[in-house]
């Protein structure tokens, strides 16, 4: 909680840290109010918050877990060594335009979907020099982007030496079946058998977050309250963007837990 904010943004440091404080409320929401999260219908968490779904869930130790996001965060970082990659915010656009984009300018620069947030948000990877390439095309047709503060192009295909690392991890880490349905951000769909869950961890290194499929898809199958679990409300936010009918409960804080209590 103090820093120094320099060792917390190294991504070795900051996953096993949002996972260590996500963990930490779910573990209070049991025992301050006894409120048995496994009755939710389903679990999901973006990309290194499908970790901690999976460790609520019980499908995962508390210890493998942050063992895991450690080595994930060390490798991901690795893989784009010298701060050559990043990754921009695109607003007020839609999927399919952006995908236009990219695809009929492949010749020029090499940019992936590492992020399809919710309806208007979606995050750009890729080099810097190529980033910099689909700025100025961005800004030529006046569709909104921010650099966003990260050191590497995280999910797209510049992440593959931290796959090559994850794989040997996740494959000897023993998983249990969870008791909740997890939706995968792979496959934006429900993943419930343990080698499919290490199948999708490994892949989702590599692949874009699909939370925008995701969350639709849980609303297909007529779920119409969420509880978001972590450091601040930016699920939230999304969630909203895609459905602003449905109910969400934030929990961040000791006062939090009383809503909770008093929804449900």
């Amino acid at each position: 909680m103090e820093g120094p904010k320099n060792e917390l943004d190294l991504t070795e440091n900051t996953q096993p840290c949002i996972f260590l404080v996500s963990y930490c409320i779910a573990e209070m929401i049991k025992k301050e109010i006894n409120f048995n999260l496994n009755k939710a219908e389903y679990f999901a968490g973006h990309s290194l918050g499908e970790y901690t779904a999976l460790t609520v869930s019980e499908s995962l130790s508390f210890e493998k877990t942050i063992y895991l996001l450690k080595k994930r965060g060390k490798a991901m970082q690795s893989a784009s060594p010298n701060g050559d990659g990043g990754m921009i915010a695109v607003l007020g656009s839609d999927i399919s335009t952006i995908n236009e984009i990219l695809k009929n300018n492949e010749k020029k620069y090499k940019c992936y979907v590492a992020n399809d947030n919710s309806v208007g948000q979606v995050v750009i990877s890729g080099k810097n020099q190529d980033l910099e390439k689909l700025i100025i095309d961005l800004n030529s047709k006046s569709i909104k982007n921010i650099k966003l503060p990260v050191s590497a192009p995280f999910h797209c295909n510049l992440m593959r030496p931290a796959t090559e690392i994850m794989k040997n991890e996740i494959e000897n880490t023993d998983f249990k079946k969870p008791k909740n349905k997890l939706i995968s951000n792979v496959t934006a769909k429900e993943v419930i058998e343990t080698d499919d869950i290490k199948s999708h961890l490994i892949k989702q290194i590599e692949s874009p977050v699909r939370w925008r499929e995701s969350i639709i898809y849980i609303i297909n199958k007529k779920v119409t309250n969420f509880i978001e679990i972590g450091p601040g409300k930016v699920l939230s936010g999304l969630v909203k963007r895609i459905d602003k009918n449905v109910n969400i409960t934030t929990i961040n804080n000791i006062e939090d837990l009383k809503n909770l209590d008093d929804k449900f």
